[in-house]
Order: structure tokens, then sequence, then C-alpha cells
């Protein structure tokens, strides 16, 4: 019978839970650390990644909804992600769609979800699903352990060849620049959360259930932009 693990068991089970499974070994990830794509590529990119981090706001909202409110520090977490997403400086969507005009694409495409994938609908989805349904420590995990955590590391591979490659300015890439700092302090916050409020046997193998299948969405969903619009121009090529 599964015993209840100790933090520091939970928290290494916690990150293996995403090893194997990791966006930035994703075949557009490589593709994109690698100088092989092209602006086109990453306008498809953007009006993608809107439809799967626009509503990050409201994910977190259905969380904070759901958490009792005795537990401040996490309601204090979640409404201040919420804060930085939303209304601190500028609004991490709208750096994404500076991005995405860089791109050569528009503001009007990048909201449009006729412009997503089905696999991007489909992550959109289930993270909608699991923010509304889940214990708010499950859906803490799915969400920033399980998808967000992984940021920094997808993050620091890509910018580099962003600047020296593709050719961007600092302006443009700053959706980036941003999250790779401050989604360290995100994703460092929720594995506290998670550590310190999945204190029953089935609630940390709920959240290691999460946080397995947040990473395999994220790295299906990186996988299929190449599927999607990098492969068949490989193929006319």
């Amino acid at each position: 019978m599964t015993e209840l693990l100790s933090k520091d068991e939970f928290r290494s089970a916690l990150e293996d839970a995403i090893k194997g499974r990791e966006a930035k070994n994703a075949s557009f990830s490589l593709a994109w650390a690698e100088g092989k794509l092209q602006r086109h590529h990453f306008a498809r990119w953007a009006e993608n990644h809107y439809q799967y981090v626009g509503p990050f706001a409201d994910y977190l909202g259905y969380i904070y909804g759901n958490t009792p409110d005795q537990y401040t520090e996490a309601k204090d977490f979640l409404l201040q992600n919420m804060y930085e997403e939303e209304l601190a400086d500028i609004r991490h969507t709208d750096l994404l769609v500076r991005f995405a005009e860089a791109c050569g694409t528009t503001r009007e495409r990048v909201m449009d979800p006729n412009n997503a994938n089905a696999v991007t609908r489909g992550l959109q989805a289930w993270c909608y699903a699991t923010s509304m349904r889940e214990h708010f420590t499950v859906a803490t995990a799915a969400m920033v352990v399980g998808l967000e955590s992984q940021v920094p590391s997808i993050y620091k591979k890509q910018i580099i060849p962003l600047r020296e490659v593709y050719g961007f300015t600092e302006d443009e890439i700053e959706f980036f620049d941003l999250h790779i700092t401050s989604d360290v302090v995100h994703g460092e916050r929720g594995f506290q959360i998670v550590l310190e409020n999945a204190d029953t046997v089935e609630l940390q193998q709920r959240c290691l259930q999460f946080v397995r299948w947040g990473a395999e969405m994220r790295y299906s969903y990186t996988r299929s932009l190449y599927d999607t619009y990098v492969a068949p121009d490989m193929v006319a090529a």
C-alpha cells in the first residue's frame, strides 16, 4: 500500500513526474533552439500559444474560488499570479501579441481560436476542466508545477536564438525574458503550496498524476506545432 511521502520524497516525486515529458525536448522546441524555424512558424506558435496562456488568469481564478478561506498563503499566491498576468505594468498577453505582430501575424488572428489546432484547443479545455473540478492543491500541481514551472527551462533555450539567429529586438521578445524570471518564482511557490497542502496519500497521488498529465499535455501541444506547421514545409522543401 502506498504510504504518505515526506516533503522531500514528495518533491522528488513531483520533479520525476515531469522528467521525460519536458516540452523543451519536443520537436518544435528543438527546431526553435537549433535555428531551423522561420518567422511564419513563430506566428503560428503565437496564435496557438495565446489560446493556451491567454486564459491562464481564468484558470487561476477558478482555483482561487475553490480554495477555502483558511488557506491564505495559497489564495495570496493565486491572486498575485493573476495580478501579474493581467494588471501589473503590462499584460503578459499584450507582450505575446507584440511578439506575434513582429512575426507577421495580427492581434485579430492571435485572438481568434479558429487559428489554433485541435491539440491546443484540447490543452485549453483540460486546463479549464482541471481548474474547475479538482481540489485546489491538485489543480495547483497541474497548472503551476506541471505546466508553469517548465517555462524558464523552455525559454532559456529559445531566447538566445531569437536574438542571435532570428534577429528579434529586445522589445519584441520581452514576453520570453519576463517569464524566464517570473515563472521561476511562480513555480517554486507552486511547489511549496502543493508540498504543504497535499497532506494525504490520496492527495499526493492525485497531484502526481496531474503533474504527469500536465507535462504530457504540454509536450503533446508543443510537438503538434511541429507536426502541423513545420513538417509540411520540410516535405515541400
